[in-house]
């Protein structure tokens, strides 16, 4: 693991964007969940390393990858509605939060813009961090406009509208959205991620990243500046409060879903 007092010696963000599965919150241990279910409702079998394969993928892509490693293609559309449906039912049943995440984003809130980008529904990234009691530390939550195989020109519904594209990580768009509306340059953010596909995701936007928890397998960290094993590490900890400014008075919470305060 790259110590952040070695791999981001002199520089302090400007805004930090977290992920939520896995980061923030302990979802990931209900994908995993849900995933196994679903598989089981089909009287499938998860293929060995699934989980590993399918950590950070969005779930109508990670659906799609279960109907095609188990030989069954025509299940994909079932699989994927099995696995969303289960997942949810999940994380209304137990909504935790990761070792640390709390202190962390306490820490933090005030201090410098704070945001979501996470590759789940808007609904399921708003219901979880409000039953933690964070959504409010969070000044915009960013998720998909459009879903893997849909058009990148898709339109509101109803009005014909062209809407803004921003697609499903490892694509960068959910962090340089993030950024932006946070109001600074992706190069001035932190992400703060736990899976490789989103490492590849923020480091494509642009953003230096914070790997957290368990180190992958092969010991292969992608592209992150640094990697702690929880979010409320002492290294992790004595970085905020040596390099990044006091707390200053609260702005309010932004709106909900991707868009501007």
């Amino acid at each position: 693991m790259t110590p952040m007092s070695d791999s981001l010696p002199d520089w302090s963000p400007q805004a930090v964007v977290f992920d939520c599965d896995g980061t923030l919150m302990d979802t990931e241990r209900h994908w995993q969940d849900a995933r196994n279910r679903a598989f089981r409702e089909f009287g499938l079998l998860p293929p060995p390393g699934f989980a590993e394969r399918a950590k950070g993928v969005h779930y109508l892509d990670c659906g799609r990858l279960m109907a095609a490693e188990t030989n069954k293609p025509d299940l994909a559309a079932d699989l994927t509605a099995a696995l969303l449906t289960h997942f949810l039912s999940l994380v209304a049943e137990d909504p935790l939060t990761m070792p640390g995440a709390g202190e962390l984003v306490r820490l933090l809130s005030g201090r410098l813009p704070l945001a979501v980008a996470s590759n789940c529904p808007l609904e399921v990234v708003e219901e979880s961090l409000d039953r933690a009691g964070l959504r409010r530390h969070f000044r915009h939550v960013v998720v998909p406009t459009v879903m893997p195989g849909e058009p990148l020109t898709a339109e509101q519904p109803g009005n014909g509208v062209p809407r803004q594209v921003v697609r499903p990580k490892p694509c960068p768009d959910v962090y340089a959205e993030a950024a932006r509306l946070c109001g600074v340059p992706p190069e001035a953010a932190l992400a703060v991620e736990d899976s490789l596909t989103g490492v590849e995701s923020a480091r494509r936007a642009g953003l230096r990243v914070l790997g957290v928890g368990r180190v992958p397998h092969d010991g292969d960290t992608g592209h992150a500046d640094a990697w702690t094993p929880a979010l409320n590490s002492p290294e992790v900890l004595t970085w905020v409060r040596e390099r990044l400014p006091t707390a200053r008075p609260a702005t309010g919470r932004a709106r909900d879903g991707n868009g501007p305060a």
